[in-house]
């Protein structure tokens, strides 16, 4: 593999930096610690944590996710009142 980095001119990378990689681009999607697990072949969830890194834009994703659905649910209770006649 060593060969291939150096002809693409990518640092030498190992087999763990991949693993990392992909189970914390997994992890970002909002892959559940189960299903961390599961990829990984772990039965304890200490190591699915380690992939789990908090970065602003899922903070910022996280955040917004409950504001669209407070505005979802006040958007349908308002279409199903029924209207004052004035």
């Amino acid at each position: 593999m060593h060969v291939y980095c150096t002809v693409a001119g990518v640092p030498k990378i190992h087999f763990h930096d991949l693993r990392h990689t992909g189970n914390t681009l997994a992890a970002s999607t909002g892959a559940s610690l189960r299903v961390l697990m599961n990829r990984m072949g772990h039965s304890s969830t200490r190591a699915a944590i380690t992939y789990q890194h908090a970065t602003d834009e899922r903070r910022h994703q996280v955040a917004k996710q409950p504001d669209s659905l407070a505005r979802g649910q006040l958007s349908t209770q308002r279409a199903r009142k029924p209207k004052k006649s004035e």
